[in-house]
């Protein structure tokens, strides 16, 4: 089904552009404790990206490396954005990096949600359930370290 591949080829090409972000900020973040959070992250978006092309495979679904590209450049690009703004720990730069995770991960939550309320044979026995709650636990926790990051680099200095 054309529309389920480019639905699902969109969500794996967000997840590449998710992995890419988070490791330039544990890059940036090196030998600090918030390059540890970000790769407890980074394990688990990984560990998602595994599972949807697992679900790609099953359904017979190929993967797009044009907007695997697309998605690495504009990450890329998205980088300007983040410099201009700060990009180090204690600039909004941070902020607006946590806060792109969060929708990013929104969406992955969705997809998991629909996914769930279709009827497919390909998709039974996949706790969609289980995945949309490990996606709340990955923006409770981000969204802890972005309001920490906003609040640090909009408060006004002493």
């Amino acid at each position: 089904m054309k529309e389920l591949d480019s639905y699902l080829n969109d969500h794996l090409a967000g997840s590449v552009g998710a992995l890419e972000l988070i490791d330039h900020w544990i890059d940036i973040c090196h030998g600090k404790p918030l390059a540890m959070f970000f790769a407890e992250i980074r394990n688990e978006i990984s560990r998602d990206q595994e599972t949807l092309r697992d679900l790609m495979h099953a359904l017979g679904a190929k993967e797009s490396n044009v907007r695997q590209a697309g998605a690495w450049a504009a990450e890329k690009l998205s980088r300007v954005t983040f410099a201009v703004a700060g990009d180090e720990i204690g600039g909004l730069g941070l902020g607006l990096a946590l806060e792109t995770l969060v929708m990013g991960i929104t969406g992955k939550k969705l997809l998991w949600r629909a996914l769930g309320a279709v009827d497919m044979a390909q998709l039974q026995g996949i706790n969609f359930t289980q995945l949309e709650q490990r996606a709340d636990e990955q923006i409770e926790r981000i969204e802890t370290e972005r309001l920490r990051a906003v609040r640090d680099a909009l408060s006004p200095a002493d």
